[in-house]
Order: structure tokens, then C-alpha cells, then sequence
């Protein structure tokens, strides 16, 4: 593992996977949110989005975490693993509500990004039925070349990461 793109729902656990994933390949990782949003919740403008992801892709090695499904194929297309964290609606819902508890609002600098609002609930409560199959039909397309990890449970994510050989 190489390259690895870490997708799922918001809340699912992508970022723990990520920097786990960093620390035992000894890669650097990028969170997606810290590269869209600056510290005023502004957005990166898409093209340049995009622009930042293939500068990262380039690059020998890097674990990157976040859907952004606009740009999924730049990763995708790129990665050698592909990790999806693809926990239950309510196990999301319980990582959002925890998260908060755990680290307050704001921008933590270590892939915690929290603002929580209706807009995310209702896109973690509806995203098995409607965002879900769109990911999955772009790791068909996009991702042939890449081994795919699915992960669905937060038990199968610790028992996939303590067995992720050390690199480096």
C-alpha cells in the first residue's frame, strides 16, 4: 500500500482510519476537508480543489481521506488501495454525536473537522441510499487497478488496521 484513498460517509471513521493508515506506511496523510474549507468555513473554489488533489496524487505516497465525489476519480484513478469505510447509518450518526463530544466545533488540524448542522444529518442519515451506490459505482470505474477494502463495522476497521504491516 502505496496510495490509498479512505472513503465513506461523514462520521463513519474515515479520518482515524487515515491517520492510522499514515502512521503504520509511514505516509503522509491529507484530510480533504482541511485542504476545501480554510479556518472561516470558506470553500476552495472546485477547479483549484481539484487542482490540489492532483498535485497530491502525483506524489509516491499518501493516504488520503474524504468522499468529494466531484473529484473521487483523481484519487481513485491514482490509488493502489482503496479502504471503504462502510459502517451503519446509525454507527455515522453516533461517530458525528461522539466526535462533537470528544473535540467541540471547529478545525482540530488533525483531519477533525466539526460543524455539525441538519444539512449533515439528513446527508448521513440519507447516504446509504443515495450517495453510497454513486461511491461504489465509481470505485467500479475508476478504481480497476486498486485493491478495495470494505469495511463494515468498527470492529472489522480495528481487527483491518492492527493487521496493516508497518512500512518505511
Amino acid at each position: 500500500m502505496n496510495k490509498v484513498a479512505v472513503v465513506g460517509c461523514s462520521g463513519s471513521g474515515k479520518s482515524h482510519v487515515a491517520r492510522s493508515l499514515g502512521a503504520s506506511l509511514c505516509a503522509p496523510v491529507t484530510h480533504l476537508d482541511s485542504l476545501f474549507y480554510d479556518a472561516d468555513w470558506n470553500e476552495l473554489p472546485k477547479e483549484e480543489f481539484a487542482e490540489a488533489q492532483r498535485r497530491l496524487v502525483i506524489e509516491p505516497r499518501w493516504v488520503i481521506d474524504g468522499n468529494y465525489n466531484s473529484t473521487l476519480p483523481i484519487r481513485l484513478t491514482a490509488c493502489d488501495t482503496v479502504v471503504f469505510v462502510d459502517v451503519s447509518t446509525v454507527a455515522c450518526l453516533w461517530g458525528l454525536l461522539s466526535r462533537q463530544l470528544r473535540h467541540g466545533s471547529g478545525q482540530k488540524g488533525n483531519g477533525v473537522h466539526n460543524r455539525i448542522h441538519w444539512g449533515l444529518v439528513r446527508y448521513v442519515a440519507t447516504y446509504r441510499r443515495t450517495m453510497r451506490p454513486r461511491v461504489l459505482a465509481k470505485i467500479d470505474e475508476y478504481a480497476s487497478q486498486a485493491t478495495v477494502v470494505r469495511l463494515t463495522s468498527r470492529r472489522r476497521v480495528r481487527r483491518w488496521l492492527n493487521g496493516v504491516q508497518p512500512t518505511g
